[in-house]
């Protein structure tokens, strides 16, 4: 399951646009990874963050930059310590959102698959999602608890 996991990852990422991000410091794994953690758990820290996935506090902190500069999500101090900075989904939805939750998996797929047959390809794209409509969101943080 690990394999499989790791694997659509890979593709996940190959599917992504890239085109006018520039570059970053960040990994684009990074930053789904975050971005996953806050729509999971709202209104956490970038320390908590970094304590749940298990990724360095400054690679926390470089992936919410980006996901702040795309609009994908907000911050605001902690009213209980201002030093700290709270992280939101942001209440639009961004155009780099829009882009990559629209952008197919097909060619990216395809690649791995290691062939271009449009059926073969349809039949596992069908199958993913299905997959994702029996593991919404929320089993993510079900898992991680």
């Amino acid at each position: 399951m690990f394999l499989l996991g790791r694997t659509l990852m890979k593709i996940g990422e190959e599917a992504l646009p890239t085109e006018g991000i520039g570059q970053h410091s960040t990994s684009v794994r990074t930053v789904l990874i975050v971005a996953s953690d806050v729509r999971a758990r709202p209104g956490s820290a970038v320390g908590e963050i970094a304590t749940r996935t298990g990724l360095p506090q400054s690679a926390v902190s470089g992936a919410v930059a980006r996901l702040r500069e795309a609009g994908a999500v907000v911050t605001e101090p902690d009213p209980r310590d201002r030093r700290r900075l709270l992280i939101r989904p942001a209440t639009e939805t961004s155009a780099r959102v829009v882009e990559v939750r629209s952008t197919p998996i097909d060619s990216a797929l395809a690649a791995a698959v290691g062939g271009d047959d449009p059926e073969r390809v349809a039949r596992i794209v069908a199958l993913l999602e299905e997959l994702a409509r029996h593991l919404p969101p929320e089993a993510l943080t079900r898992l991680r608890d």
